[in-house]
Protein backbone atom coordinates (compact mmCIF):
# COMPACT_ATOMS: atom_id res chain seq x y z
CA UNK A 1 0.00 0.00 0.00
CA UNK A 2 1.16 3.55 -0.71
CA UNK A 3 1.49 6.39 1.77
CA UNK A 4 -1.81 7.69 0.40
CA UNK A 5 -3.58 4.56 1.64
CA UNK A 6 -1.68 3.99 4.86
CA UNK A 7 -1.91 7.55 6.13
CA UNK A 8 1.85 7.95 6.65
CA UNK A 9 2.66 11.33 8.15
CA UNK A 10 3.97 13.88 5.64
CA UNK A 11 6.88 14.82 7.89
CA UNK A 12 8.29 11.32 7.59
CA UNK A 13 9.45 12.18 4.10
CA UNK A 14 12.33 14.17 5.50
CA UNK A 15 13.90 11.03 7.02
CA UNK A 16 15.34 9.97 3.65
CA UNK A 17 17.53 13.08 3.22
CA UNK A 18 19.41 15.43 5.55
CA UNK A 19 17.64 18.66 6.37
CA UNK A 20 19.04 21.82 4.81
CA UNK A 21 20.18 24.14 7.66
CA UNK A 22 19.08 27.42 6.07
CA UNK A 23 19.61 29.68 9.11
CA UNK A 24 23.07 28.28 9.72
CA UNK A 25 23.94 28.98 6.10
CA UNK A 26 22.61 32.56 6.32
CA UNK A 27 24.29 33.28 9.66
CA UNK A 28 27.72 31.99 8.65
CA UNK A 29 29.94 35.04 7.93
CA UNK A 30 31.95 32.83 5.60
CA UNK A 31 28.94 32.58 3.28
CA UNK A 32 29.35 35.55 0.92
CA UNK A 33 27.38 34.43 -2.14
CA UNK A 34 24.23 32.30 -2.43
CA UNK A 35 23.24 31.32 -5.97
CA UNK A 36 19.64 30.16 -6.48
CA UNK A 37 19.43 28.10 -9.65
CA UNK A 38 17.14 25.61 -11.34
CA UNK A 39 14.48 25.32 -14.02
CA UNK A 40 12.15 28.19 -14.87
CA UNK A 41 8.88 28.63 -12.99
CA UNK A 42 9.90 26.86 -9.77
CA UNK A 43 10.08 29.91 -7.49
CA UNK A 44 13.75 30.92 -7.72
CA UNK A 45 12.95 34.63 -7.49
CA UNK A 46 10.70 34.23 -4.45
CA UNK A 47 13.27 31.97 -2.77
CA UNK A 48 16.09 34.47 -3.41
CA UNK A 49 14.01 37.35 -2.05
CA UNK A 50 12.90 35.39 1.02
CA UNK A 51 16.50 34.42 1.79
CA UNK A 52 17.54 38.06 1.43
CA UNK A 53 14.84 39.29 3.83
CA UNK A 54 15.59 36.61 6.42
CA UNK A 55 19.36 37.15 6.26
CA UNK A 56 18.97 40.94 6.60
CA UNK A 57 16.68 40.59 9.61
CA UNK A 58 19.25 38.27 11.19
CA UNK A 59 21.95 40.93 10.90
CA UNK A 60 23.52 40.50 7.45
CA UNK A 61 24.06 43.30 4.93
CA UNK A 62 22.47 41.75 1.87
CA UNK A 63 21.96 42.59 -1.78
CA UNK A 64 19.65 40.49 -3.95
CA UNK A 65 20.47 40.41 -7.66
CA UNK A 66 17.59 39.19 -9.80
CA UNK A 67 17.33 38.50 -13.51
CA UNK A 68 13.56 38.00 -13.43
CA UNK A 69 11.61 39.38 -16.41
CA UNK A 70 8.31 39.39 -14.48
CA UNK A 71 9.67 41.93 -11.98
CA UNK A 72 7.80 40.29 -9.08
CA UNK A 73 10.69 40.95 -6.73
CA UNK A 74 10.23 44.72 -6.81
CA UNK A 75 6.54 44.41 -6.04
CA UNK A 76 7.03 42.02 -3.13
CA UNK A 77 9.66 44.31 -1.61
CA UNK A 78 7.55 47.43 -1.94
CA UNK A 79 9.84 49.10 -4.49
CA UNK A 80 8.34 50.91 -7.47
CA UNK A 81 10.95 49.53 -9.82
CA UNK A 82 14.34 47.82 -9.86
CA UNK A 83 17.22 48.69 -12.14
CA UNK A 84 20.95 48.15 -12.45
CA UNK A 85 21.64 50.05 -9.21
CA UNK A 86 21.10 48.39 -5.79
CA UNK A 87 18.23 50.07 -3.91
CA UNK A 88 17.55 49.94 -0.17
CA UNK A 89 14.44 47.97 0.79
CA UNK A 90 12.34 49.70 3.43
CA UNK A 91 10.36 47.83 6.04
CA UNK A 92 13.09 45.31 6.83
CA UNK A 93 13.79 44.94 10.56
CA UNK A 94 17.36 46.15 10.95
CA UNK A 95 17.51 45.90 14.74
CA UNK A 96 20.47 43.53 14.48
CA UNK A 97 22.32 45.79 12.07
CA UNK A 98 21.14 44.14 8.89
CA UNK A 99 20.24 45.85 5.62
CA UNK A 100 18.60 44.68 2.43
CA UNK A 101 19.21 46.06 -1.05
CA UNK A 102 17.79 44.75 -4.30
CA UNK A 103 18.52 45.24 -7.96
CA UNK A 104 17.52 43.85 -11.33
CA UNK A 105 20.11 43.11 -13.97
CA UNK A 106 20.07 45.46 -16.94
CA UNK A 107 21.98 43.35 -19.43
CA UNK A 108 22.83 46.11 -21.90
CA UNK A 109 23.69 48.65 -19.20
CA UNK A 110 26.10 46.16 -17.58
CA UNK A 111 27.81 45.59 -20.94
CA UNK A 112 28.03 49.37 -21.40
CA UNK A 113 29.64 49.71 -17.98
CA UNK A 114 32.30 47.18 -18.96
CA UNK A 115 33.10 49.17 -22.10
CA UNK A 116 33.15 52.49 -20.23
CA UNK A 117 35.36 51.03 -17.50
CA UNK A 118 37.94 49.46 -19.82
CA UNK A 119 38.24 51.89 -22.74
CA UNK A 120 39.12 55.56 -23.06
CA UNK A 121 36.24 57.98 -23.62
CA UNK A 122 36.68 58.26 -27.41
CA UNK A 123 36.91 54.53 -27.99
CA UNK A 124 34.04 53.82 -25.60
CA UNK A 125 31.82 56.26 -27.49
CA UNK A 126 32.66 54.56 -30.79
CA UNK A 127 31.89 51.11 -29.39
CA UNK A 128 28.60 52.13 -27.78
CA UNK A 129 27.40 53.72 -31.02
CA UNK A 130 28.35 50.73 -33.17
CA UNK A 131 25.27 48.86 -34.55
CA UNK A 132 26.92 45.45 -34.20
CA UNK A 133 27.77 46.15 -30.54
CA UNK A 134 24.19 47.28 -29.88
CA UNK A 135 22.88 44.01 -31.28
CA UNK A 136 25.47 41.94 -29.39
CA UNK A 137 24.85 43.66 -26.05
CA UNK A 138 21.08 43.31 -26.33
CA UNK A 139 20.56 39.78 -27.53
CA UNK A 140 23.61 37.62 -28.20
CA UNK A 141 23.12 34.06 -26.93
CA UNK A 142 24.58 33.78 -23.44
CA UNK A 143 24.96 37.54 -22.94
CA UNK A 144 22.38 37.67 -20.14
CA UNK A 145 24.09 34.90 -18.19
CA UNK A 146 27.54 36.39 -18.81
CA UNK A 147 26.43 39.85 -17.67
CA UNK A 148 24.83 38.37 -14.56
CA UNK A 149 28.24 37.00 -13.63
CA UNK A 150 29.94 40.30 -14.53
CA UNK A 151 27.54 42.11 -12.20
CA UNK A 152 28.16 39.52 -9.48
CA UNK A 153 31.90 40.16 -9.80
CA UNK A 154 31.32 43.92 -9.54
CA UNK A 155 29.16 43.58 -6.42
CA UNK A 156 31.63 41.24 -4.75
CA UNK A 157 34.50 43.63 -5.43
CA UNK A 158 32.72 46.57 -3.79
CA UNK A 159 32.61 44.99 -0.30
CA UNK A 160 29.47 47.03 0.53
CA UNK A 161 27.57 43.83 1.39
CA UNK A 162 28.59 40.73 3.27
CA UNK A 163 26.05 38.53 1.46
CA UNK A 164 24.99 38.51 -2.19
CA UNK A 165 21.96 36.44 -3.18
CA UNK A 166 21.73 35.74 -6.92
CA UNK A 167 18.53 34.78 -8.72
CA UNK A 168 19.85 33.14 -11.89
CA UNK A 169 18.34 33.60 -15.36
CA UNK A 170 15.42 31.36 -16.32
CA UNK A 171 17.32 29.07 -18.69
CA UNK A 172 16.04 26.11 -20.65
CA UNK A 173 19.05 24.11 -19.57
CA UNK A 174 21.00 24.12 -16.35
CA UNK A 175 24.16 24.20 -18.46
CA UNK A 176 23.44 27.71 -19.77
CA UNK A 177 24.22 29.45 -16.50
CA UNK A 178 27.53 27.66 -15.99
CA UNK A 179 28.65 27.71 -19.63
CA UNK A 180 27.70 31.25 -20.70
CA UNK A 181 30.67 33.10 -19.16
CA UNK A 182 33.11 30.70 -20.82
CA UNK A 183 31.14 30.67 -24.07
CA UNK A 184 30.99 34.44 -24.49
CA UNK A 185 34.58 34.82 -23.36
CA UNK A 186 35.67 32.21 -25.91
CA UNK A 187 33.69 33.92 -28.66
CA UNK A 188 35.19 37.33 -27.96
CA UNK A 189 38.68 35.85 -27.68
CA UNK A 190 38.42 33.18 -30.37
CA UNK A 191 39.60 32.51 -33.90
CA UNK A 192 36.62 34.22 -35.49
CA UNK A 193 37.43 37.47 -33.71
CA UNK A 194 41.13 37.19 -34.55
CA UNK A 195 40.27 36.82 -38.24
CA UNK A 196 38.10 39.93 -38.04
CA UNK A 197 40.86 41.81 -36.22
CA UNK A 198 43.43 41.10 -38.92
CA UNK A 199 42.11 43.63 -41.50
CA UNK A 200 42.27 46.43 -38.97
CA UNK A 201 45.91 45.55 -38.28
CA UNK A 202 46.79 45.24 -42.00
CA UNK A 203 44.88 48.41 -42.92
CA UNK A 204 43.78 49.97 -46.22
CA UNK A 205 42.53 48.10 -49.27
CA UNK A 206 44.76 45.13 -48.49
CA UNK A 207 43.00 44.83 -45.16
CA UNK A 208 39.54 44.86 -46.72
CA UNK A 209 40.69 42.29 -49.28
CA UNK A 210 41.98 40.10 -46.47
CA UNK A 211 38.65 40.46 -44.67
CA UNK A 212 36.69 39.44 -47.76
CA UNK A 213 38.93 36.43 -48.42
CA UNK A 214 38.81 35.35 -44.78
CA UNK A 215 35.06 35.61 -44.57
CA UNK A 216 34.65 33.77 -47.87
CA UNK A 217 36.80 30.91 -46.65
CA UNK A 218 34.91 30.64 -43.34
CA UNK A 219 31.31 31.27 -44.30
CA UNK A 220 30.75 32.27 -47.90
CA UNK A 221 26.99 32.02 -47.68
CA UNK A 222 26.91 34.03 -44.45
CA UNK A 223 28.92 36.78 -46.11
CA UNK A 224 26.25 37.18 -48.76
CA UNK A 225 23.50 37.26 -46.17
CA UNK A 226 25.28 39.75 -43.90
CA UNK A 227 26.11 42.24 -46.61
CA UNK A 228 28.92 44.77 -46.83
CA UNK A 229 27.32 47.22 -44.38
CA UNK A 230 27.11 44.74 -41.53
CA UNK A 231 30.61 43.45 -42.27
CA UNK A 232 31.89 46.99 -41.94
CA UNK A 233 30.05 47.39 -38.60
CA UNK A 234 31.63 44.16 -37.36
CA UNK A 235 35.09 45.25 -38.53
CA UNK A 236 34.71 48.64 -36.84
CA UNK A 237 33.48 47.00 -33.64
CA UNK A 238 36.38 44.55 -33.56
CA UNK A 239 38.93 47.27 -34.22
CA UNK A 240 37.55 49.38 -31.35
CA UNK A 241 37.35 46.41 -28.97
CA UNK A 242 40.81 45.07 -29.86
CA UNK A 243 42.40 45.86 -26.50
CA UNK A 244 39.43 44.58 -24.48
CA UNK A 245 39.00 41.01 -25.70
CA UNK A 246 41.56 39.54 -23.33
CA UNK A 247 39.69 41.14 -20.44
CA UNK A 248 36.52 39.21 -21.21
CA UNK A 249 38.38 35.93 -20.98
CA UNK A 250 40.16 37.01 -17.78
CA UNK A 251 36.95 38.10 -16.07
CA UNK A 252 35.09 34.97 -17.20
CA UNK A 253 37.80 32.81 -15.64
CA UNK A 254 37.82 34.91 -12.46
CA UNK A 255 34.04 34.65 -12.13
CA UNK A 256 34.18 30.90 -12.59
CA UNK A 257 36.77 30.65 -9.82
CA UNK A 258 34.58 32.87 -7.63
CA UNK A 259 31.70 30.44 -8.08
CA UNK A 260 33.96 27.58 -7.00
CA UNK A 261 35.28 29.41 -3.93
CA UNK A 262 34.34 28.23 -0.39
CA UNK A 263 32.35 31.43 0.28
CA UNK A 264 29.82 30.54 -2.45
CA UNK A 265 26.82 28.27 -1.86
CA UNK A 266 24.53 26.96 -4.58
CA UNK A 267 20.90 26.23 -3.82
CA UNK A 268 19.07 24.20 -6.45
CA UNK A 269 15.40 25.22 -6.46
CA UNK A 270 12.75 22.84 -7.78
CA UNK A 271 9.09 21.92 -7.53
CA UNK A 272 7.95 18.38 -6.62
CA UNK A 273 7.30 17.56 -10.26
CA UNK A 274 9.16 15.04 -12.46
CA UNK A 275 10.50 17.55 -15.02
CA UNK A 276 11.68 20.04 -12.39
CA UNK A 277 13.41 17.38 -10.29
CA UNK A 278 15.04 15.83 -13.36
CA UNK A 279 16.48 19.27 -14.12
CA UNK A 280 17.51 19.62 -10.47
CA UNK A 281 19.28 16.23 -10.55
CA UNK A 282 21.10 17.22 -13.72
CA UNK A 283 22.19 20.49 -12.11
CA UNK A 284 23.38 18.70 -8.95
CA UNK A 285 25.52 16.40 -11.05
CA UNK A 286 26.93 19.26 -13.11
CA UNK A 287 27.80 21.30 -10.03
CA UNK A 288 29.63 18.30 -8.61
CA UNK A 289 31.52 17.82 -11.90
CA UNK A 290 32.60 21.49 -11.83
CA UNK A 291 33.56 21.23 -8.13
CA UNK A 292 31.13 23.96 -7.14
CA UNK A 293 29.81 24.07 -3.56
CA UNK A 294 26.22 22.77 -3.38
CA UNK A 295 24.39 23.67 -0.15
CA UNK A 296 21.23 21.73 -0.93
CA UNK A 297 17.84 21.52 -2.61
CA UNK A 298 14.87 23.83 -1.95
CA UNK A 299 11.66 22.01 -2.83
CA UNK A 300 8.92 24.61 -3.35
CA UNK A 301 5.13 24.30 -3.53
CA UNK A 302 4.90 21.04 -1.65
CA UNK A 303 1.28 20.02 -0.94
CA UNK A 304 0.42 19.12 2.65
CA UNK A 305 -2.65 18.19 4.68
CA UNK A 306 -3.46 18.75 8.33
CA UNK A 307 -5.52 15.54 8.29
CA UNK A 308 -3.02 13.20 6.65
CA UNK A 309 -3.87 10.43 9.14
CA UNK A 310 -6.99 9.92 6.98
CA UNK A 311 -5.77 8.13 3.86
CA UNK A 312 -7.15 8.64 0.37
CA UNK A 313 -8.57 5.10 0.36
CA UNK A 314 -10.46 5.57 3.63
CA UNK A 315 -11.75 8.98 2.58
CA UNK A 316 -13.10 7.60 -0.71
CA UNK A 317 -14.74 4.66 1.10
CA UNK A 318 -16.41 7.03 3.58
CA UNK A 319 -17.65 9.24 0.74
CA UNK A 320 -19.20 6.23 -1.02
CA UNK A 321 -20.91 5.06 2.17
CA UNK A 322 -22.41 8.48 2.76
CA UNK A 323 -23.68 8.76 -0.80
CA UNK A 324 -25.23 5.27 -0.74
CA UNK A 325 -26.70 5.79 2.72
CA UNK A 326 -28.27 9.07 1.67
CA UNK A 327 -30.18 7.40 -1.16
CA UNK A 328 -31.53 4.66 1.17
CA UNK A 329 -32.58 7.19 3.80
CA UNK A 330 -34.49 9.25 1.26
CA UNK A 331 -36.44 6.24 -0.01
CA UNK A 332 -37.18 5.06 3.51
CA UNK A 333 -38.33 8.49 4.67
CA UNK A 334 -40.83 8.81 1.83
CA UNK A 335 -42.27 5.26 2.09
CA UNK A 336 -45.82 4.51 3.32
CA UNK A 337 -49.10 6.42 3.45
CA UNK A 338 -50.41 8.26 6.51
CA UNK A 339 -54.12 8.74 7.22
CA UNK A 340 -54.17 11.17 10.08
CA UNK A 341 -53.23 14.84 9.93
CA UNK A 342 -50.81 14.33 12.81
CA UNK A 343 -49.11 11.56 10.98
CA UNK A 344 -48.95 13.72 7.82
CA UNK A 345 -47.29 16.55 9.76
CA UNK A 346 -44.79 14.12 11.25
CA UNK A 347 -44.04 12.79 7.80
CA UNK A 348 -43.43 16.29 6.41
CA UNK A 349 -41.09 17.11 9.28
CA UNK A 350 -39.26 13.82 8.85
CA UNK A 351 -38.89 14.38 5.13
CA UNK A 352 -37.48 17.86 5.69
CA UNK A 353 -35.04 16.53 8.24
CA UNK A 354 -34.09 13.68 5.93
CA UNK A 355 -33.50 16.14 3.08
CA UNK A 356 -31.31 18.30 5.29
CA UNK A 357 -29.33 15.25 6.35
CA UNK A 358 -28.92 14.30 2.70
CA UNK A 359 -27.54 17.77 1.90
CA UNK A 360 -25.03 17.50 4.76
CA UNK A 361 -24.03 14.02 3.61
CA UNK A 362 -23.54 15.25 0.05
CA UNK A 363 -21.32 18.13 1.16
CA UNK A 364 -19.36 15.85 3.50
CA UNK A 365 -18.86 13.30 0.74
CA UNK A 366 -17.59 16.06 -1.57
CA UNK A 367 -15.10 17.23 1.05
CA UNK A 368 -13.92 13.67 1.58
CA UNK A 369 -13.31 13.30 -2.15
CA UNK A 370 -11.35 16.57 -2.21
CA UNK A 371 -9.27 15.32 0.69
CA UNK A 372 -8.64 12.05 -1.16
CA UNK A 373 -7.43 13.99 -4.21
CA UNK A 374 -5.09 16.04 -2.00
CA UNK A 375 -3.68 12.88 -0.41
CA UNK A 376 -3.12 11.36 -3.85
CA UNK A 377 -1.21 14.51 -4.91
CA UNK A 378 0.87 14.32 -1.72
CA UNK A 379 1.69 10.66 -2.38
CA UNK A 380 2.64 11.40 -5.99
CA UNK A 381 4.92 14.26 -4.93
CA UNK A 382 6.49 12.03 -2.28
CA UNK A 383 7.27 9.32 -4.83
CA UNK A 384 8.82 11.92 -7.16
CA UNK A 385 10.91 13.37 -4.35
CA UNK A 386 11.95 9.90 -3.16
CA UNK A 387 13.31 9.12 -6.62
CA UNK A 388 15.49 12.23 -6.40
CA UNK A 389 16.75 11.48 -2.88
CA UNK A 390 17.47 7.86 -3.79
CA UNK A 391 19.76 9.14 -6.56
CA UNK A 392 21.30 11.89 -4.41
CA UNK A 393 20.95 10.89 -0.73
CA UNK A 394 23.76 13.28 0.23
CA UNK A 395 21.85 16.40 -0.88
CA UNK A 396 20.25 18.30 2.01
CA UNK A 397 16.61 19.27 1.42
CA UNK A 398 14.30 22.03 2.64
CA UNK A 399 10.61 21.77 1.74
CA UNK A 400 8.29 24.76 1.45
CA UNK A 401 4.54 24.22 1.54
CA UNK A 402 2.41 25.46 -1.34
CA UNK A 403 0.72 28.75 -0.42
CA UNK A 404 -2.89 29.59 -1.33
CA UNK A 405 -1.82 32.69 -3.27
CA UNK A 406 1.15 34.58 -4.69
CA UNK A 407 3.68 36.29 -2.43
CA UNK A 408 3.29 40.03 -2.92
CA UNK A 409 4.80 41.71 0.15
CA UNK A 410 7.48 41.46 2.83
CA UNK A 411 5.16 39.56 5.16
CA UNK A 412 4.79 36.86 2.53
CA UNK A 413 8.56 36.71 2.03
CA UNK A 414 9.05 36.38 5.79
CA UNK A 415 6.58 33.49 5.82
CA UNK A 416 8.53 31.77 3.04
CA UNK A 417 11.76 32.36 4.96
CA UNK A 418 10.30 30.76 8.09
CA UNK A 419 9.24 27.70 6.10
CA UNK A 420 12.68 27.51 4.49
CA UNK A 421 14.34 27.61 7.89
CA UNK A 422 11.99 24.95 9.27
CA UNK A 423 12.92 22.66 6.39
CA UNK A 424 9.55 20.87 6.35
CA UNK A 425 6.13 22.11 5.19
CA UNK A 426 3.89 23.80 7.71
CA UNK A 427 1.39 21.29 9.08
CA UNK A 428 3.66 18.33 8.36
Amino acid sequence: MTEATTGTKTGARMDAAPRLPVDRLLDDPGTRIIVCCGAGGVGKTTTAAALGVRAAERGRKVVVLTIDPARRLAQSMGIDSLDNTPRRVKGVDGADGGELHAMMLDMKRTFDEIVEGHADAERAEAILANPFYQSLSAGFAGTQEYMAMEKLGQLRAREDWDLIVVDTPPSRSALDFLDAPKRLGSFLDGKFIRVLMAPAKVGGRAGMKFLNVGMSLMTGTLSKLMGASLLKDVQTFVAAMDTMFGGFRTRADATFRLLQAPGTAFLVVAAPEPDALREAAYFVERLAAEKMPLAGLVLNRVHVSGADQLSAERALAAAENLEEGGIVDQESGNAGLRDSAAEADATDAGAAESGADADVDEITAGLLRLHAERMQVIAREQRTRDRFTSMHPEVAVAEVAALPGDVHDLAGLRAIGERLAAGVPAGA
